[in-house]
């Protein structure tokens, strides 16, 4: 007996599965390969329904205003349902506990790491050096070559271009495709430390910072040339990051190397604003993301258990890492929040900013930068060595049905 396969499979080919015995006919049946939901209506006929699903994590079917949760290749019932009823399936993807190695291809202190334009692309140094690299799924890395022989402090891609910035130098360079390069010059020389993109209004900004004591910060409209701007005081700034119409800084110390509340925001790339965060740390690392409708900055810091969130880049709440660790980099991707420490093999995921869980990194080793794209977080160390690591979220491809029964079938 033929299956009927409604919907069409979402990115992929038609899907038939058997039904149960205890089924009487097929409502719904597709497979999910590109994309991980897929919303429908079903017409029940006054019986209960059959759920069925196998992928590599639990399936929840929402019915109407009730909702199923299908484990890998089980079966669950329903109520009985009759008339059209809106359904949709997605999967659930499994948290980022625990990170497999991956290995470069040098050895270097491997400082910045970002993603675009389908590569992940890291930048780093020992000494004096040219260290690029660039990978396609954050697992596999091929060497490339900067423009000069600098200590690359950090990567940032956006509108069409990669852009490095580097420390205690003017040497800034740019990419259009992340393994080729060319050079470009900072405003002044100082130890340009982060790098961020972000658009304000219908303008490219690229904003860099400095972590050397002092104010000093530089934009680029166009990636190739920049200007210098300040920061509103003169400290070790650590970190930059851009989201909801705001660039957000962080500084890791004051004068003699004291803790700081210090932070920035900017909301045209060229002029900031002093705001305070909640503890006096060596907060380091900062990352933004969308959490549901809720726009949430986070902020980690070195040798603590200190974090912090804002939902608006400007005032901000505390927040606790689940453990003590030299939090250094923190990144944001697929509704996940995910913070790299050095020394060690602990790391941190969140699902909102504000709550924390561990994570175990494959080696105790120095994890500095992390980047998330295209369902990947990949990780870089500064341990002069070839040691990354990568979490990969693979929740598909999932087969999928809705069977109507319960009708005991010859």
């Amino acid at each position: 007996m033929g299956v009927n396969v409604f919907p069409a499979a979402s990115g992929g080919a038609s899907y038939s599965s058997q039904p149960p015995a205890s089924a009487s006919s097929v409502l719904l049946d597709g497979q999910l390969v590109t994309a991980s939901s897929i919303s429908t209506s079903v017409t029940g006929t006054g019986a209960p329904w059959l759920l069925y699903a196998n992928g590599a994590g639990t399936t929840t079917f929402t019915v109407g205003s009730d909702t199923y949760s299908v484990p890998a290749g089980l079966t669950v019932g329903t109520s009985a349902y009759t008339g059209s009823k809106s359904v949709s399936v997605a999967t659930t993807y499994t948290p980022p506990a625990s990170f497999t190695a991956s290995t470069f291809s040098s050895g270097a202190n491997w400082f910045g790491i970002c993603y675009g334009n389908g590569l992940f692309v890291a930048v780093g140094g020992t000494g004096s050096t040219n260290y690029g690299a660039y990978s396609s799924n954050g697992k596999t890395w091929t060497a490339s070559t900067m423009p000069s022989s600098s200590s690359w402090y950090a990567v940032t891609y956006g509108n069409g271009y990669f852009v490095a910035v580097a420390a205690n130098t003017t040497a800034g360079a740019y990419s259009t495709n992340g393994t080729t390069w060319t050079a470009s010059t900072m405003p002044s020389a100082a130890q340009w430390q982060s790098v961020t993109y972000g658009l304000i209004g219908a303008t490219n900004y690229y904003v860099a910072i400095a972590g050397n004591l002092g104010t000093a910060a530089a934009y680029s409209t166009n990636g190739t040339t920049w200007t210098s701007s300040s920061l509103p005081s003169s400290l070790y700034w650590a970190t930059i990051t851009f989201g909801n119409g705001y660039f957000v800084a962080v500084a890791s110390a004051a004068s003699g190397f004291v803790t700081t509340t210090v932070s920035a925001y900017s909301s045209n790339g060229t002029t900031w604003t002093s705001s305070t965060l909640p503890s006096s740390q060596y907060w380091f690392g900062t990352a933004y993301g969308l959490v549901g409708s809720t726009s949430t900055f986070v902020a980690v810091a070195q040798s603590t258990t200190a974090g912090a969130y804002s939902t608006n880049g400007t005032s901000w709440t505390a927040s606790t890492m689940p453990s003590s660790a030299t939090w250094n980099n923190v990144a944001y991707g697929n509704g996940y929040f995910v913070a790299v420490a050095g020394g060690t093999s602990a790391g941190a995921y969140s699902t909102n900013g504000t709550t924390w869980t561990a994570l175990t990194m494959p080696s105790s080793s120095s994890w500095y930068g992390i980047a998330y794209g295209n369902g990947v977080f990949a990780a870089t160390t500064v341990s002069g060595g070839t040691a990354g690591a990568y979490y990969s979220f693979s929740p598909l491809p999932v087969a999928y049905g809705i069977y109507n029964g319960a009708t005991v079938r010859a």
